[in-house]
């Protein structure tokens, strides 16, 4: 199945990436009376292995392309388009699988956090070999024009969020040019997803921010082992090559490649060894990839989250009761079971959008505003005006309870998950239509909001579920896909971001946002695990959680 992810989480909004697919069936493997997890899975599984390990040479290639915007801290970024440009940029900080902190020395060769009177400061030492390969030092000004672009100070920047930006007061001259000094107002725990990469000057000023990197590629605003060898706008194929501009370590693999295929086109492509990885959209599609010979199935957990998003916008879907009586009237339990079939997996319903059953943060807030109640559903819709018509049909005011729900590609998963949402909302009066479109028409479906219902998901990024409140939840945010709140709720969120202990923050964070669920615009409905059928040998690719493995660590075992 293709994921599609909509919200910016940490820097990225994201559709259609190799990484959710495989996931199983509550009945599945298990036996019937095999009980549910208290928690989604948190392993990984990506056969780590050490650089000297892998050999020099070899091509890495993938089903994948760019998607319109490429600039990953652009609102109409995709996580395609994140992986894409982690190719030919700066992958200054990571993260572990679980979530810890890794400064890349090439990028920061020291970096010291103080807090003072309050006040936090990040003082980031930049490599001196460091330079973007249009000859430009990486130095404190890249820091500085990626905070400007994107601290919500000047509006005519499209960013993905400004959460964490909006609280930095400066970004100033250290010792010489290749020091930054970071200040904050007050304490912001979760800095690092701030500069995990960072811009060009050249490419921070608003216009190439916003219509630079549509469809287009700026290799020599980038950094890093690799750079753009070919891009073919017309089929969307991807080759990069060694980066001979490279400071840091060499690069193992001679070409990583992308082919742009769609879900069916690419499961083939991979069982006649034209590719080096896929993801299996269903159980069928597993089927037929386990035991290929050379190959081997990884699986572990996952940090994405699909939900059904409500565009209040749209004229029957503006009423709040409708949504409640819409979200009541579907059994999550039900749709989990149609992504999980065949598979050996389980897990709970989840409870949030920014923190997984398998984090410490993670409370289950949906159950607390929502129980599953087809009947409570009906008599709420009763009392909303809106009555059932001859047909079962409910009306109001002479028009039709009626909603569109937008099927985006032909995934057989996707497809049998509308048509179950549509067998659970005709019961209760409420007829939901199914409007086609194609993959290829994800970004401007959602940035137009040319949808009632729509299922999409997010992948975090970094571990700090917290700060991605407000893009979810924030009224006046674009990276809000459904339009719900209000400005009152607007400030108890931004209040959170305030807090400097994590663990503070996330109850917070978890508070508000059981009263943002209560606009019944959002209602996450599952995760599933990662799972990728993967050539024996393919070193550091996977499932992995949190991390995102650096491009010069990714090759072949010798």
């Amino acid at each position: 199945m293709r994921a599609r992810l909509a919200l910016p989480i940490a820097l990225t909004a994201a559709i259609s990436v190799a990484a959710t697919a495989c996931q199983s069936s509550s009945e599945a493997g298990a036996g019937p009376d095999a009980k549910t997890p208290t928690s989604a899975s948190g392993a990984a599984d990506y056969n780590p292995t050490p650089y000297d390990k892998l050999k020099d040479g070899g091509t890495y290639t993938t089903a994948g392309t760019f998607d319109d915007q490429g600039n990953p801290f652009n609102v109409n970024s995709t996580l395609t388009a994140t992986r894409v440009w982690s190719w030919y940029n700066a992958n200054a900080i990571t993260f572990s699988p679980t979530g810890e902190v890794q400064y890349n020395p090439d990028y920061f060769s020291d970096v010291k956090v103080s807090v003072k009177g309050g006040t936090q400061k990040v003082t980031l030492t930049l490599n001196k070999k460091a330079a973007f390969n249009d000859g430009t030092p990486i130095d404190w000004t890249a820091i500085k024009a990626t905070w400007k672009a994107n601290n919500g100070s000047d509006k005519a920047y499209a960013a993905s969020t400004t959460e964490g930006y909006d609280q930095i007061t400066s970004v100033t001259r250290g010792k010489d040019d290749k020091q930054a000094v970071v200040t904050f107002q007050g304490v912001y725990a979760s800095w690092p997803s701030l500069f995990s990469t960072f811009l060009h000057p050249k490419a921070a000023k608003v216009d190439n921010f916003n219509k630079a990197y549509v469809k287009k590629a700026h290799p020599e605003w980038g950094a890093g082992p690799y750079t753009v060898g070919k891009w073919d706008t017309h089929s969307g194929d991807i080759t990069f090559v060694r980066n001979a501009k490279w400071w840091g370590k060499r690069g193992k693999l001679d070409k990583r490649v992308y082919v742009n295929l769609e879900s069916t086109a690419a499961l083939n492509a991979f069982k006649n060894g034209q590719l080096d990885y896929v993801t299996p959209g269903d159980a069928e599609s597993l089927k037929q990839l386990k035991g290929l010979k050379g190959t081997e199935i990884r699986s572990g957990g996952s940090p994405f989250e699909y939900s059904l998003r409500f565009n209040t916008k749209s004229p029957v879907l503006g009423d709040k009761a409708v949504r409640k009586a819409i979200q009541e009237s579907i059994d999550r339990t039900q749709i989990a079971k149609i992504q999980f079939q065949g598979l050996d997996y389980k897990e709970p319903l989840p409870g949030s959008a920014l923190f997984y059953s398998f984090q410490k943060s993670y409370k289950d807030n949906v159950s607390a505003v929502l129980k599953y109640g087809p009947e409570q559903a009906k008599k709420e819709l009763d009392a909303a005006g809106w009555k059932p018509g001859s047909d079962g049909i409910r009306e109001k005011d002479g028009e039709k309870l009626e909603i569109g729900y937008t099927l985006l590609g032909d995934d057989p998963l996707g497809k049998a998950t509308a048509g179950a949402l549509t067998a659970m909302l005709k019961p209760v009066g409420v007829r939901l239509t199914i409007k086609k479109a194609a993959d290829t028409d994800f970004a401007s479906v959602l940035n137009e909001r040319k949808f009632d219902l729509i299922l999409s998901g997010n992948r975090s990024m970094d571990p700090f579920g917290a700060r991605a409140l407000c893009e979810f939840y924030c009224s006046d945010r674009e990276s809000n896909l459904t339009g719900a709140g209000s400005p009152a709720l607007d400030k108890e969120i931004r209040a959170t971001a305030d807090i400097p202990d994590l663990d503070q923050q996330a109850a917070a964070a978890n508070k508000v946002e059981r009263k943002a669920l209560r606009n019944y615009a959002l209602l996450p409905l599952f995760s599933g695990p990662s799972t990728y059928s993967v050539k024996k040998g393919l070193a550091n690719v996977g499932a992995t959680m949190f991390y995102s493995p650096l491009p010069e660590t990714v090759g072949w075992e010798k």
